[in-house]
């Protein structure tokens, strides 16, 4: 199928990415929804790294245009959702992709800090996005909102009790607004990534544990019970693909596991 997005407007908020030799969730997705028609705003903090983006799906002939905002701060976002309005005229598709998990560590050892940047990141940011795009979306009368969960929000246990609860309240907020929009067409689901191949995670854990990225690698895809072992970002982007395309419009409040089978092993 082609053009499942056409005339869509998105915002992926995260469209950047780590340095890795693999492609992130954000970056897959933002050139997944330009080549299927969609004009999308690259949103990261890392305005550098959105531009790479921007230019990845430039020279594939697609549209987008790149913008530098930290969702922590309020008014970033209000001005990410006013410059895509002023752009494009319009919002159809926001994706929330920004997650952090760095420094996480047993609940006796966490620090506040390291608590609060996470909490922050995964979850005040998400609530600030929406904010401001929801008032857009209401206006038009329809909309979707993907968030980017965890399957570690219902799989334990995990040894990272803070990326693990924001990501429980990701879940929450996804289904609260969902109920709250439901009669004035706003779509929200999430979607609960397993084991992937990304730059975040095998990087990060390679630089955290000192340990080869090919045997972190070998480690997580025995994790993994589906045949074949990780996913990758395009698993990712393929499914909120489908939950941001009119396909997907009667389903709204879902928490849509993208994991091998991980999540199935807890019931």
């Amino acid at each position: 199928m082609v053009n499942r997005l056409k005339d869509k407007i998105a915002i992926v908020v995260g469209a950047g990415q780590q340095p890795g030799d693999t492609i992130g969730n954000g970056r897959a997705t933002s050139i997944l929804f330009a080549r299927e028609g969609a004009k999308v705003m690259c949103v990261d903090k890392n305005l550098e790294s959105a531009q790479v983006t921007h230019s990845m799906i430039d020279k594939e002939g697609g549209e987008s245009f790149a913008f530098e905002a930290n969702i922590v701060r309020e008014d970033d976002c209000r001005q990410m959702a006013e410059k895509c309005v002023e752009v494009y005229g319009r919002i159809d598709i926001l994706v929330n992709n920004v997650g952090v998990g760095e420094g996480d560590r047993n609940i006796v050892k966490l620090s506040e800090e390291v608590w609060d940047r996470i909490f922050n990141t995964n979850l005040k940011g998400m609530v600030f996005t929406s904010r401001y795009v929801l008032p857009v979306m209401e206006k038009q009368k329809n909309g979707s909102i993907i968030n980017i969960s965890s399957v570690a929000s219902v799989c334990a246990p995990v040894p990272i009790p803070a990326y693990k609860i924001s990501k429980s309240g990701v879940n929450s907020l996804t289904q609260l607004l969902a109920q709250q929009y439901a009669k004035k067409g706003i779509r929200v689901n999430a979607i609960m990534p397993g084991l992937l191949n990304t730059p975040i995670a095998i990087e990060g854990m390679s630089k955290a544990l000192g340990t080869s990225k090919e045997d972190i690698r070998k480690f997580r895809n025995k994790l993994v019970p589906l045949k074949g072992g990780m996913g990758d970002a395009w698993d990712t982007a393929y499914a909120v693909l489908f939950l941001a395309s009119d396909e997907a419009k009667f389903i709204t409040g879902v928490i849509l596991p993208v994991d091998g089978g991980q999540s199935s092993k807890v019931g």
